[in-house]
């Protein structure tokens, strides 16, 4: 049975990660293995690990998404720094 959050996680880095791609085996037991497809092989990149553990390793892994911030979103931080006295 594969995990919704382990899944998105995957899409999310795939997407993230132009020329490479990357897939996920489930064990038996419930736990998770990042894999990364080379051609026609595939290579472990991580052991069975848990899906917490999983999901926390792939949203390591990869470039990181750049974070949009408006004008407003802007002045509001702006003003949350303190001011020296």
């Amino acid at each position: 049975m594969r995990s919704t959050r382990a899944t998105a996680a995957l899409a999310r880095l795939n997407a993230r990660s132009a020329g490479h791609h990357y897939t996920m085996a489930v064990t038996g037991n419930g736990l998770f293995i990042l894999r990364e497809r080379l051609g026609s092989d595939d290579r472990a990149l991580s052991g069975a690990i848990s899906l917490d553990e999983f999901v926390q390793l792939v949203d390591a892994m990869g470039p990181k998404k750049e974070v949009r911030i408006t004008k407003s979103e802007a002045a509001f931080m702006k003003q949350l720094v303190r001011k020296e006295r």
